[in-house]
């Protein structure tokens, strides 16, 4: 009777009045490594370290993706991590560093957006940012103050480089270099000469010999 007693207990939740506890399924990470083509010794070290702070986590690696040789502007393997994040496939993006994730302040911000609005942690070891905790998003919103900094430094650069070329009596706006060729295009239209190598003897857009032909014959 005692055995019996105690083994119907057992399968009592833990806490009464509420349903049992279910265990936590572990983070699905998603591993991010970034290199230059000289620089590829470095995606063993940034790919280790990711591994072990993951594995400490007891997170789930679900995917990892490596990056190399890609320019500032093209990161298309960082895009198929994302692609995971909106399918929900991953619950937190891991990086080595910030600067391997992000081409600029605002690209990070706006990236860092894009996963908050997904429910998508993200973390960078190196300088200890963690957006999976409330200490490491409270962080996330000096970046927003950083952005921002860095568009009004590009505005002002702007504004300053216009200001220069005014002074120094540049012309600003489009080259008209295109249209002085107009008599040499028409020419060599009449001569015969498709639009097409036209284009590649002047140097100029096919767009440029086609709008020249156009403006001519109207």
């Amino acid at each position: 009777m005692g055995e019996k007693r105690a083994m119907e207990m057992a399968k009592l939740p833990r806490d009464f009045g509420h349903p049992p506890r279910r265990l936590k399924t572990p983070f699905r990470a998603g591993l991010y490594a970034r290199v230059s083509t000289q620089d590829q010794q470095t995606i063993p070290l940034q790919t280790r370290a990711m591994r072990d702070y993951a594995a400490r986590r007891g997170w789930t690696i679900t995917l990892q993706v490596k990056e190399i040789g890609s320019g500032a502007s093209q990161r298309e393997r960082r895009e198929q991590l994302l692609e995971a994040a909106r399918r929900r496939e991953i619950d937190v993006v891991l990086v080595w560093r910030l600067d391997r994730w992000g081409r600029s302040v605002t690209d990070l911000l706006a990236t860092l957006q894009e996963l908050e609005h997904l429910g998508v942690g993200f973390v960078s070891l190196t300088e200890a940012l963690d957006l999976t905790t409330p200490a490491g998003r409270a962080m996330a919103g000096l970046l927003a103050v950083f952005a921002e900094f860095e568009r009004e430094i590009l505005r002002e650069r702007v504004r300053a480089g216009l200001a220069h070329a005014r002074q120094n009596g540049q012309r600003l706006g489009r080259p008209i270099t295109a249209a002085l060729h107009a008599d040499q295009v028409r020419k060599l239209y009449r001569a015969g000469t498709s639009k097409s190598e036209i284009a590649r003897r002047l140097q100029i857009g096919r767009t440029s010999v086609r709008r020249m032909l156009k403006e001519r014959s109207g």
